[in-house]
């Protein structure tokens, strides 16, 4: 979505309106919404971080999944209520909105169920500067076997290369692993994976980097096991505006949290 419509997006029936407006951005969804499924146990818990209008979150009710949806912004909330009515009633989604650090604090917005797939699309994550603590909270969110699937702007996309202030920036995400710039909501901050790596850290394992569209316009839509080819997973993203990472919970944090 272009940054002027990005500026102009104060409720959330607009952003609706522009986030399906340009076919790009509904190949983009499609592409994540079925990872998803082919992610997420049937009948499974989902936690829609991010979750925005509820686009998703109705969907992922619409296959039969339980969701619990988060999002910061008072627009967002207020659409995805009225959006996702009929499943909040019936007790399938849920939905928790207020401040990020009152998010961090409390104990558990999916009531104490134990979540098998932490979702955020539509780059919730570039927003945020500590990863680590949010990280921290998916890992107390999810079950023993719990995962994350995260929908990231790509740094290596050849697209934003025609811009200055993507060269202006490229020596910073070699040399310190991620550059912010000023976007609508605030800084934005693109991160090499490496970087993901390090600040999922002990609580998840990065294991698989799937470019964000679907397989049909994707050369490797079964995405690159992060272990084997880190240094070249980004290879199978270039020609994507974002990039889709899967996470696993490690051995290693759950014993630091025992």
């Amino acid at each position: 979505m272009p940054a002027s419509a990005a500026r102009d997006a104060v409720t959330g029936l607009e952003y609706a309106k522009q986030i399906t407006a340009m076919e790009s951005d509904r190949r983009t969804r499609s592409a994540f919404q079925t990872l998803v499924l082919s992610i997420a146990p049937p009948g499974g818990t989902l936690f829609d971080f991010g979750a925005g209008t509820g686009m998703d979150a109705r969907f992922y009710a619409e296959h039969g999944l339980n969701v619990a949806a988060y999002d910061v912004d008072s627009n967002m909330c207020e659409f995805f209520s009225d959006y996702c009515r009929d499943f909040i009633k019936a007790g399938r989604v849920t939905l928790d909105c207020g401040g990020y650090r009152e998010f961090l604090a409390r104990k558990n917005p999916a009531d104490g169920l134990d979540v098998d797939l932490v979702t955020s699309n539509f780059a919730p994550l570039n927003l945020i500067a500590d990863l680590r603590e949010l990280f921290a909270k998916f890992h107390a969110l999810t079950g023993p076997d719990g995962k994350v699937l995260v929908s990231v702007l790509n740094p290596y996309f050849v697209g934003d290369m025609k811009y200055g202030w993507w060269w202006k920036n490229a020596f910073r995400l070699r040399r310190e692993g991620h550059y912010s710039v000023q976007g609508s909501q605030g800084p934005i901050v693109r991160r090499r994976l490496a970087e993901f790596e390090a600040h999922s850290a002990p609580y998840f394992t990065l294991k698989r980097v799937f470019p964000g569209l679907p397989p049909i316009w994707a050369r490797n839509s079964s995405g690159v096991v992060a272990s084997r080819g880190a240094r070249y997973a980004w290879l199978c993203t270039i020609r994507c505006l974002f990039m889709f990472l899967l996470f696993e919970k490690s051995k290693s944090g759950q014993q630091r949290n025992a």
